[in-house]
């Protein structure tokens, strides 16, 4: 027996309920299609038949126009119904097509109806295609489709609208034969046949509203309308009117009425007419038409703004407001109104669809009635939503007369924008002791209005500590709805908030108005707080690069001399030769250009004395020889290069004779040897002092070093009690996540104390002190590589208690070193000149260190008085703790 192929064997795979479903839908998508295209087709005879039957009313409506009415009407019978039921029915009879169709409604049950449709029909062999897999699958689908209800999946249903409609239009039909029966049967003959000579029926008498006298605006076309009577038992298809002598003007009757259009007028006549046996005359008053002297609107804005309402003068044009408000207007006319009428239309907002059957209908107008008092028209108000508006006013006086202008106003809706916020005056990453303040000015801005305004932080510790990242934030200027800009200094120290050693990320934030938005940030400051020997590690770095741009300032001055000395060889005439001369000039060019780096150099140098001097640890011979190297910088960047570089530019002056250009040249290079000599002595100056500091750096990274194991022991003693006797499978991640960052933080304190120790021995090499080599010796006989390794491993093994141990026990020994190492600088050359030791010149010198740390303290104490007021003035409360002032 062959298996069931095509539709037959889908039927056959899948669920009968499913199946069924499917049936049920297709039957009412094709009973729905295939009335709708029955409706239509009566749509259209009927609708073309009364299009007929009111313009035999109106005017004698040619044969041609009926014959195209005609086609119009009989066209939905002939070519809407059979394309719609070929779309629909047609195109909508297999399951897939059906599935399809579903899933536009249903767009996740219909992609797996339609992949368990194609898998039905599949017909590979069990090798390639699972039917067991395949049965599941189509009984999934199969039991989420019985949940759903697929009539809810059926494309819009018209056909109630269009029973509606057209049972209105049989309605009307059938009430055009009943009250005029000769009219009915008239027009029927002439829409059957369009082209025949059948007459038109026609009717008579004006209404009894017709006025005595008209009021026309002076001097522009005016239009006169005459009704005629319901009793009149003749209704002319044509009148005819005739103003003050001119010829005759005829009008076709519109719906029983006759219109007639005159010229302009500047005085009074009158106007007779004429319509079968009836006539009337009417007195034509000409006077000019009202206008509008000014237009304002009053703007609500939306309540969660907090704003008054605004009112503001408007012009015919474009007028933009915030979406959530209402906008009313109001009208000054020229002359007292009886009404006034606003006329609203929503306009696209973007490009209409490239297919027909998706562009959307155009926009309909809403008309509203205005409030006319006196002179002034208040018109309904609007509210302002996503789409752009068209509004259009009109007004009518008492006269009658109605405005003859265009008063246009196109509404835009805007959006509330988020507000923005950005920080002025500081560097994207910086370094800070905790006891320095950051100084900067952060600005905030919005369309409608600040609601807060401030600073927001968050700590990130580099290595493992049992402490809590520092966290807060802090008002700097109250908000308010009628604030759109705000600007306010910040002062950001540390040690007011009490915050330790650590990366902090620092940001401006602001919110505005809008309900449920979140806050808008500025771009992030990065801020490192170091500890003072974190900081001398970064000075000492600093050091190092200037002293290498010294260095290579040097050896360009020493390429500079001896490339003038080659000059200064040639004879007075060669001198003056132009390659010579250029010569000269590319020399007077390298050394501004070597002026320049000297300059910068000594700028680093200030800087970087000003940093030691905060810093207050490094000890004061380093930093007299810190000072005097910087004084050595600035008398070579501002005295001794400028005149080797002024002598050089002499040496080439067309003016000068080739003897005094020799001399000039001469002394050039003299004023550069000595140059050079003072740059050499300022970079052994310079060398000493990064001796000085190198060495103080040993103790400062012993001490360290030892701080991490104490960092490593504190975090295992705060999680003691989660980890203690359990296997590693058993830890909790948290816990283990923990252990594997102390295993990291143990491996990188080793590589520390082994760069530590490698250093120590380069040092040595120079200097051979002894406290170096027997430090060397006592870091060799400690093991303490090994040491480290070992825990390590037991860090990772979670060897808890072993690990606290070791670990405080390598912190004492580092320690014990950083005192020998102390010990040896307050007993060495760089002690300190304390209770009346040292020269006079070193005590001096301290004195003068002193008073400027003094100041630089008392500069800090101002600082951070201001952040200290900054917090106090702010109104949120803040996580604080007392500053501890060192």
């Amino acid at each position: 027996m062959s298996e069931p192929t095509g539709t037959d064997q889908l039927a056959a795979e899948i669920p009968p309920e499913l199946h069924k479903q499917l049936q049920e839908f297709r039957r009412h998508l094709w009973r729905a299609k295939m009335v709708e295209a029955i409706l239509a087709g009566f749509f259209g005879l009927l609708l073309s038949f009364l299009v007929v039957f009111a313009l035999d009313r109106l005017m004698p409506t040619p044969g041609w126009l009926r014959l195209v009415i005609l086609i119009a009407g009989t066209s939905l019978f002939a070519f809407f119904a059979p394309y719609w039921i070929h779309r629909w029915v047609l195109k909508n009879r297999r399951e897939n097509q059906l599935a399809r169709l579903i899933s536009q409604k249903f767009p996740r049950l219909g992609d797996r109806l339609l992949g368990v449709l194609e898998l039905s029909g599949q017909s590979e062999s069990a090798a390639s295609l699972s039917p067991a897999l395949r049965a599941a699958a189509t009984r999934d689908v199969a039991a989420a489709a019985a949940k759903r209800d697929f009539s809810e999946a059926l494309p819009s249903n018209r056909n109630r609208t269009g029973l509606i409609v057209v049972s209105a239009l049989i309605l009307l039909a059938a009430g055009a034969f009943v009250t005029l029966p000769k009219a009915g049967l008239n027009a029927l003959q002439r829409w059957l046949m369009p082209l025949s000579d059948t007459p038109r029926y026609t009717l008579t008498k004006f209404d009894s509203k017709l006025p005595n006298q008209i009021v026309v605006p002076l001097g522009e076309p005016f239009e006169l309308e005459v009704g005629l009577a319901k009793d009149s038992e003749k209704k002319p298809a044509n009148a005819r009117a005739r103003l003050s002598g001119q010829s005759w003007l005829e009008s076709t009757r519109d719906e029983n009425r006759y219109r007639f259009e005159f010229s302009g007028q500047q005085k009074e006549s009158s106007i007779s007419l004429s319509a079968g046996d009836a006539r009337a005359r009417v007195k034509v008053i000409p006077t000019l038409p009202p206008t509008l002297e000014s237009v304002d609107a009053m703007i609500a804005l939306p309540e969660y703004l907090e704003l008054p309402d605004r009112q503001i003068d408007v012009r015919s044009g474009t007028l933009a407001i915030l979406q959530g408000s209402s906008v009313s207007l109001h009208a000054n006319a020229s002359r007292d109104l009886a009404s006034g009428q606003l006329e609203v239309r929503d306009l696209p907002s973007a490009a209409q669809p490239a297919e027909e059957e998706s562009a959307p209908e155009p926009a309909q107008p809403v008309k509203m009635s205005a409030n006319a008092k006196g002179r002034r028209a208040s018109y309904p108000a609007l509210d302002i939503a996503e789409n752009i508006r068209e509004v259009r006013l009109s007004w009518v006086d008492k006269l009658g007369l109605a405005g003859t202008e265009t008063f246009r106003l196109r509404l835009e809706p805007l959006t509330d924008e988020a507000p923005t916020v950005y920080i002025q005056g500081a560097q994207r990453q910086i370094a800070i002791l905790p006891e320095e303040t950051l100084e900067f000015e952060v600005t905030a801005q919005d369309d409608y209005g600040l609601k807060t305004f401030g600073l927001e932080w968050q700590g990130e510790f580099t290595k493992p500590s049992p402490d809590s990242p520092a966290k807060g934030e802090m008002e700097l200027a109250p908000g308010g709805p009628a604030e759109s800009q705000l600007v306010a200094p910040a002062a950001f120290s540390p040690v007011v908030f009490g915050i330790e050693p650590q990366k902090l990320t620092l940001r401006a934030f602001t919110e505005d108005y809008l309900p449920d938005r979140e806050r808008s940030y500025s771009q992030p400051i990065e801020i490192y707080i170091l500890t003072r020997d974190e900081h001398a590690q970064m000075l000492k770095d600093r050091f190092d690069r200037a002293i290498g741009e010294l260095e290579d300032a040097a050896r360009e001055e020493q390429n500079n001399l001896d490339e003038n000395k080659r000059i200064e060889r040639l004879s007075d005439e060669d001198l003056q030769a132009p390659e010579n001369q250029d010569r000269l000039e590319k020399q007077r060019a390298a050394e501004q250009e070597n002026v320049e780096k000297m300059e910068k150099l000594n700028e680093e140098m200030e800087k970087l004395f000003q940093d030691a001097l905060r810093n207050g640890e490094i000890e004061p011979e380093t930093m007299k020889k810190l000072s005097e190297t910087g004084q050595q910088l600035k008398e070579l960047s501002e005295e001794d290069l400028p005149e080797v570089e002024e002598q050089l530019k002499k040496a080439q002056d067309q003016r000068s004779t080739p003897e005094q250009s020799k001399k000039d040249l001469k002394e050039a290079t003299e004023k550069q040897e000595e140059a050079l000599k003072k740059m050499r002595e300022t970079l052994e100056k310079a060398n000493e002092a990064n001796r000085d500091f190198e060495a103080a750096t040993f103790v400062n990274r012993l001490k360290r070093a030892a701080n991490d194991h104490d960092g490593i022991a504190n975090a295992m003693t705060g999680s003691i009690d989660k980890l203690i006797g359990l296997r590693t499978t058993e830890i909790d991640p948290v816990e283990e996540r923990l252990l594997g960052e102390l295993a990291l933080q143990q491996k990188r304190t080793a590589s520390d104390v082994r760069w530590i120790r490698e250093d120590l021995g380069h040092f040595y090499s120079r200097t051979e002190k002894e406290i170096h080599k027997e430090l060397l010796e006592k870091m060799e006989a400690s093991k303490i590589d090994e040491g480290l390794e070992f825990n390590r491993e037991r860090l990772a093994r979670n060897l808890t208690f072993r690990s606290i141990v070791f670990s405080k026990k390598w912190a004492e020994q580092l320690r014990e070193w950083a005192k020998l190492l102390e010990g040896e600088q307050e007993n060495g050359e760089g002690g300190g000149g304390g209770g009346g030791g040292g020269s006079m010149e070193d005590q001096d010198f301290e004195f003068m260190l002193k008073v400027m740390r003094m100041i630089q303290s008392e500069q800090d104490i101002r600082a951070r008085t201001r952040a200290i007021e900054q917090l106090r003035r702010s109104s949120q409360p803040k996580p604080f703790q007392r500053p501890q002032f060192p």
